[in-house]
């Protein structure tokens, strides 16, 4: 195998330019995104704090998330001892 010597890699001013641009693009992006999540929060907050309103279907466990992500019907089970005999009663 042929060994060469490592490659000389240059930072340029265009390079730390466009990192910056990124780099302040990214953070605007992040602060807009935890403004609109506080601001739900807090709209939850007073729907909740109000009269007792119920959330509806909107709020989901995360299981009936997962499940319907999946798409998984859980069957409830039935109740008594008379679904573990079949038929036979005591």
């Amino acid at each position: 195998m042929l060994r060469r010597k490592p490659t000389r890699l240059e930072l340029k001013l265009d390079d730390i330019e466009e990192f910056e641009s990124i780099r302040k693009e990214l953070e605007s992006r992040k602060k807009q995104r935890e403004d609109a999540e506080a601001a739900a929060g807090a709209d939850e907050a007073a729907a909740a704090a109000g009269g007792g309103i119920a959330l509806g279907s909107e709020h989901k466990s995360r299981e009936q998330l997962i499940n319907d992500r999946i798409g998984y019907k859980p069957q409830p089970k039935a109740g008594g001892r008379a679904a573990h005999f079949g038929s036979f009663e005591f």
